[in-house]
């Protein structure tokens, strides 16, 4: 049995898909372990008593809320991608030579793990919790590109092996892409293999008052994932009020973990909670109104639930293009739509079958990719090959 080291960010997002990979591998009687600054939050996810090393690191910095563009790539990149690869590095190279992988699976964010794989001539594999970047979003804006590539160039003398050539954010040997090109469309790209969604079990929702939820009634679903809680109060009060005008037929549900609304008890039209069970609900819901983020999206489309999506920063205006052009929902735009512009798509998706037809494509298309055994299986060939 081969061992696997996944190396993440302390970012929920970046490692809900690489905990059913890892857990398929463990099933399968692999040797897997993680590194994280945060081991709280993979334990958490992955179980209590998943082995974490230990690294240093952090969630970045606060961001300007108003960023936008290349300026807030600049800063994706100055204040929390570069930053956290530096910070982590040391611990990586520590948990390699105490663990002893026969690969490392890096996730695209966390490029201490790929550049320390390749100082030390290990196979790694790229986790790829976005698909954004895989049709050369930048490529045609070269001082962009060029200021990536100085940056990475910069990164790789550090912590890397400074005659490497590869992308830390695309490995030469698989990289893992957890959606299909139903969705995401073709990439050129090598080593890719679209595995689809991995879809895990997740905490459980206890407490939860599922005898809330109306049969009578279509139900929509409202988050902005767990990143973005400075910036959506003025959107999720147009949410609520959209809401309250259709709620002869429709109840909504929407997470809140900033506290921006106020408390509504007892409401049979809006639950309003910080948390709320994502995947269970998916198989519940009839629409999803979210920021475009790349989990939420596929989880949804796994469900074949269609999408209204308000992109906000970072790969969400691409994730909305891949859903608007997939037929399977409608964009509005996150700082200035109004409730009636949100009813209005809210309306579209949940009454004309278009939407729910791509919806259903996709999901058929997310399903027969196998998700994470497949991913798990395409781990165990790369570990197989070093082995030969």
């Amino acid at each position: 049995m081969s061992g696997f080291l996944f190396v993440v960010p302390p970012l929920v997002g970046h490692i809900n898909p690489a905990v059913g990979v890892a857990a398929e591998l463990g099933a399968r009687g692999h040797r897997v372990a993680w590194d994280c600054p945060d081991g709280d939050v993979v334990r958490g996810l992955a179980g209590a008593h998943a082995p974490v090393f230990p690294c240093a690191g952090t969630a970045g910095g606060e961001r300007p809320a108003d960023l936008r563009g290349a300026e807030a790539l600049r800063f994706l990149w100055e204040w929390f991608l570069v930053p956290l690869a530096d910070a982590m590095a040391p611990g990586v190279r520590a948990a390699v030579d105490a663990f002893r992988p026969a690969v490392v699976v890096a996730d695209q964010q966390a490029f201490a793990g790929a550049l320390v794989a390749e100082r030390l001539g290990l196979p790694w594999a790229t986790s790829a919790t976005t698909s954004a970047e895989f049709g050369g979003a930048y490529d045609g804006v070269p001082k962009v590109a060029a200021w990536l590539g100085d940056r990475l160039a910069e990164l790789r003398e550090r912590i890397g092996n400074p005659d490497g050539t590869a992308d830390p954010r695309f490995s030469p040997h698989l990289t893992l892409a957890f959606t299909t090109p139903e969705l995401a469309g073709p990439t050129d790209r090598p080593a890719v293999r679209h595995v689809g969604p991995s879809i895990s079990a997740r905490p459980a929702a206890e407490g939860f008052p599922w005898e809330w939820l109306d049969p009578s009634r279509d139900r929509v679903l409202v988050s902005l994932g767990t990143a973005n809680t400075d910036v959506g109060g003025r959107f999720l009060a147009e949410c609520v009020s959209a809401l309250r005008e259709r709620a002869d037929r429709v109840q909504g549900l929407i997470a809140d973990p900033g506290g921006t609304l106020p408390p509504a008890p007892d409401d049979k039209d809006l639950l309003i909670l910080p948390v709320l069970p994502q995947l269970p609900l998916l198989e519940r819901v009839d629409a999803v109104v979210c920021h475009a983020g790349h989990n939420t999206v596929c989880e949804a489309l796994w469900h074949g639930v269609p999408l209204v999506v308000a992109p906000i920063r970072d790969d969400h205006p691409v994730i909305a293009g891949q859903v608007v052009d997939a037929g399977a929902g409608i964009r509005v735009r996150f700082g200035r739509v109004t409730a009636p512009k949100l009813g209005a798509a809210l309306d579209t998706v949940l009454h004309e079958p278009a939407h729910r037809t791509a919806a259903a494509r996709i999901r058929t298309a997310f399903r027969a990719a196998g998700g994470a055994p497949v991913a798990a299986t395409h781990l165990e060939e790369l570990a197989a090959e070093e082995t030969r």
